[in-house]
């Protein structure tokens, strides 16, 4: 019964997930859900790449968790459009929540969407938001083997962020052996070894996201 009841749930909640992807596709916007535990740096990862970004590639985020609007304060004061959902004690967002968040954006002038998630490794791969791509950050701190404590999350993913890589050596953190662990449940994610805070490895970071924006072209775009 309890089986039944989540499948209910799952798939209520692809059908808005659904409608998000259309209504992002028909006014072009590419959106990114940034899934990692609590401090890997999604925050981090979405400021440094907005101090990258061209200037033409206007951004907007949508922060969520469980309580607070820490992170919404701090990409504000980047002049960057943000958007609060504070999910009240849930481990992750869903649709409904970004159909709604998305109502509190200025999607007209925005192209590309980051959707930070709540920090969890368990929850957040389950629920389809209607992003395009699905982003999971992880971080030296953590140790090098959560793809294979985490499977489910690091398999979903279409890129994978390694984040804080001058910490490498303090933590004796084994990069071959984290990347063994990503192929075993996903063979294709383009894993980028990065630091935000030094900027090491954020220029092939950057390159794969403006070739994702190249990909997702606007409407207009793709009637010329």
């Amino acid at each position: 019964m309890q089986l039944e009841v989540k499948k209910q749930i799952l798939s209520a909640n692809d059908q808005v997930a659904a409608q998000n992807r259309a209504r992002l596709d028909t006014i072009g916007v590419l959106a990114i859900n940034v899934m990692a535990s609590p401090g890997a740096g999604k925050t981090s990862l979405i400021l440094a790449t907005a101090d990258r970004l061209p200037r033409e590639v206007r951004l907007g985020v949508i922060e969520g968790d469980l309580a607070s609007r820490i992170d919404a304060d701090i990409i504000a004061s980047h002049n960057i459009p943000v958007t609060q959902i504070n999910t009240g004690g849930s481990c992750h967002l869903d649709a409904p929540m970004i159909q709604t968040a998305l109502d509190q954006l200025p999607l007209q002038n925005v192209r590309l969407l980051f959707i930070e998630n709540v920090g969890n490794l368990v929850c957040p791969a389950e629920f389809e938001l209607g992003a395009h791509l699905d982003v999971v950050v992880a971080s030296t701190p953590e140790g090098h083997d959560k793809p294979y404590k985490y499977p489910g999350m690091f398999a979903r993913a279409d890129v994978v962020v390694l984040n804080k890589s001058d910490l490498l050596d303090v933590f004796d953190f084994d990069v071959a052996y984290f990347e063994r662990g990503l192929r075993m449940v996903n063979s294709v994610a383009p894993l980028f070894v990065l630091s935000c805070r030094t900027g090491q490895g954020l220029d092939a970071w950057l390159g794969w996201l403006l070739d994702q924006l190249d990909c997702h072209a606007k409407p207009a775009d793709a009637s010329s």
